[in-house]
């Protein structure tokens, strides 16, 4: 995915997988607040990617306010507004364990070596995604996308198409992937983010820069 992104600074931070919805999300603000360290003008505005966990994580930064200036999101939990989205992983994850779940979510690219080293952390944020419930995002310069895979099953469009009529963000169908957009389309996925950013306006930007200056 990096390499797909050319120069532009990319940050991936670690994120500690602590199962406490609020202080991920404390540390997701406290990355993004340290943009500056890329060698750019503080605060940076970001486009934030993410897919599964990560994009169900910024959903609920977006309406939790972290200052975020686009967002692509493929495939993010949709809590009760589509109920059992993640039942299937998480009986594969109680019988099966951590490779269980992850052939399950992610599908034949994933291999073991793609799990966190600390295997205590897919049960913590398993847990923290089954209860999760998406809010409306919070007003942002550029786009709100949730994109879902060519190759998803239904109910994954299901769960997109909700969120586009709940939440009001927009919907697009990446080409050439199911849930494993990272692994199956990364080059697609990085295009969608790169739309993102260019499609920021200059004065939208100093306006995030003001509303995050207030933040700090």
């Amino acid at each position: 995915m990096r390499r797909e992104l050319g120069d532009r600074p990319v940050l991936a931070p670690d994120r500690p997988s602590t199962g406490d919805l609020a202080r991920e999300l404390a540390a997701l603000r406290a990355a993004v607040d340290e943009t500056g360290r890329l060698g750019v003008a503080m605060p940076a505005p970001v486009v934030f990617g993410g897919v599964s966990g990560g994009a169900t994580l910024g959903l609920a930064a977006l309406a939790a306010g972290v200052p975020l200036a686009a967002a692509v999101l493929h495939e993010p939990a949709v809590g009760s507004l589509l109920p059992g989205l993640l039942a299937p992983v998480a009986a594969a994850f109680e019988s099966g364990g951590v490779a269980g779940f992850g052939r399950t979510l992610y599908g034949e690219r994933w291999r073991p070596s793609d799990a966190p080293a600390d295997q205590g952390a897919v049960a913590r944020d398993l847990a923290m995604f089954l209860r999760f419930e998406p809010a409306a995002p919070g007003p942002t310069p550029g786009p709100v996308i949730v994109t879902v895979g060519e190759r998803s099953p239904d109910v994954r469009h299901r769960a997109a198409e909700l969120l586009r009529r709940e939440l009001g963000v927009t919907v697009r169908v990446l080409a050439g992937c199911g849930h494993a957009a990272h692994l199956e389309a990364p080059a697609e996925f990085a295009a969608r983010l790169l739309d993102a950013a260019g499609s920021l306006d200059l004065k939208d930007l100093k306006d995030l820069t003001d509303r995050t200056d207030g933040l700090r």
